[in-house]
C-alpha cells in the first residue's frame, strides 16, 4: 500500500514521536480530527484515564496496554493543539519540567534530605510546601477529581500539616459522630424541619462521605478503589438475581418478587 497508509517510520517502539507524526497527519487528513480543539480533547482525556483505571482494578495485562496506549495518544495530542492554539507548549518542555519538578520533590533521593518511611516523605514535602508564601496546602488539587478521591487528598494535605486524628479508631469516631447526625436528620418531623430539611439531609450525607474518606486514609485504602471493587461485586451479585428473575414465574405479587430477590441475592453471596 506504500507510505500512505504507515503512521511513522520510527525504529525506537518506545519513542513518543510516531504518535505525533500520526496526529500530524490526522489533523491534514481527517475532517474530525481538523476540527478538534483543546476543550473537546479534555472529556476524552479523562475518559481514557477513567478506563486505564478500571483495567489497572482488574489487573488485565491486555487492557493496560490497550488503555495505556491510548492515554498516550490523548495526552500527545494535548500537547499538539496546545501548542496550536496556546503557543510554545513543546512535548520536551513538558518532559523536563516534570523532569525538573520530580527531582526537586525528592530530596532525600537527590539531595541532603533524608526519610525512611513513605510516611516521612509525604511530611516533608507538606512542610516544604509551607514555605509557598499565599498558597494554601490544599491548593493544586484539580476540581475535575472524582468527589471521593477530592476528599481523600483534602485529607492527606491536611494530614501533612497536623490536621489528623492520631489513630484510626479516632477517624472510625467521626464516621459515627456524621452518622448520628445523619440519623437526627433522618427523623426529624416535617412539620419542624421545614423546607431546608433535604438540604440539610444532603449536607449530613456529604459529611458522613468525607469522614468515610478520612478513615479509609487512616487505613491505607484508597476509597476510589475500594468503591469501585465494590460496585463490580455488587454487579456480579446482581446480574445473578436478574438471571434467577428471568427463570422463575412470570406472574406474581410485587411482594413475592421483592421476597424472591433477597433469596436470589442471599444465594449470589455465597457464591
Amino acid at each position: 500500500m506504500g507510505d500512505r497508509n504507515r503512521a511513522d517510520g520510527a525504529a525506537d517502539p518506545s519513542s513518543l514521536a510516531p504518535i505525533a507524526t500520526l496526529i500530524d497527519r490526522l489533523r491534514v487528513d481527517c475532517p474530525w480530527d481538523r476540527e478538534l480543539s483543546l476543550a473537546d480533547l479534555r472529556a476524552y482525556l479523562i475518559e481514557e484515564a477513567h478506563e486505564l483505571a478500571a483495567a489497572i482494578d482488574e489487573r488485565d495485562v491486555a487492557a493496560i496496554n490497550e488503555e495505556l496506549g491510548d492515554l498516550l495518544f490523548e495526552a500527545v495530542y494535548v500537547a499538539r493543539l496546545a501548542s496550536a492554539e496556546l503557543s510554545d507548549v513543546p512535548v520536551g518542555d513538558a518532559i523536563r519540567t516534570v523532569i525538573e519538578k520530580m527531582v526537586a520533590r525528592h530530596p532525600h533521593v537527590f539531595g541532603d534530605e533524608e526519610a525512611e518511611s513513605a510516611a516521612e516523605v509525604a511530611a516533608l514535602w507538606e512542610k516544604r510546601k509551607q514555605g509557598r508564601t499565599g498558597r494554601s496546602v490544599l491548593d493544586g488539587l484539580p476540581a475535575s477529581l472524582p468527589a471521593l478521591a477530592f476528599a481523600y487528598r483534602l485529607g492527606q494535605k491536611a494530614a501533612g500539616i497536623g490536621f489528623d486524628w492520631n489513630t484510626a479508631a479516632g477517624a472510625r469516631a467521626k464516621v459515627s459522630e456524621e452518622l448520628a447526625e445523619l440519623d437526627r436528620e433522618m427523623t426529624g418531623s416535617a412539620a419542624a424541619d421545614g423546607p431546608n430539611a433535604a438540604a440539610r439531609v444532603e449536607e449530613e450525607l456529604g459529611d458522613v462521605l468525607f469522614a468515610v474518606a478520612n478513615l479509609a486514609r487512616h487505613l491505607k485504602v484508597d476509597p476510589e478503589r475500594a468503591l469501585a471493587a465494590a460496585n463490580r461485586k455488587f454487579r456480579r451479585r446482581f446480574a445473578r438475581v436478574e438471571a434467577g428473575l428471568e427463570a422463575g414465574a412470570a406472574a406474581e405479587t410485587d411482594a413475592a418478587r421483592r421476597q424472591r430477590m433477597e433469596l436470589l441475592w442471599e444465594k449470589a453471596k455465597r457464591v
